[in-house]
């Protein structure tokens, strides 16, 4: 399951890792900065976040992929 940005934004911190490491239903991922506010991306699901597809200081637009998970 790819996880999306909800909006265009700069990636200021991730939160989660790409480990194999379980992660719960509404645990935030990454934390995205748009219009000087701070955005979490949440996990949509439990399960374990296999890739991370963004850097902090990434720009993203809307629907960009940044994690996957299984």
């Amino acid at each position: 399951m790819e996880v999306k940005s909800p909006i265009a934004g700069t990636v200021c911190k991730i939160i989660a890792h790409c480990d194999g490491a379980d992660i719960c239903e509404g645990d935030t991922i990454v934390i995205l900065e748009s219009m000087k506010m701070e955005i979490p991306i949440e996990a949509p699901k439990s399960g374990k976040i296999t890739e991370i597809r963004v850097t902090e200081g990434m720009s993203v637009s809307e629907g960009d992929v940044v994690a996957v998970m299984e």
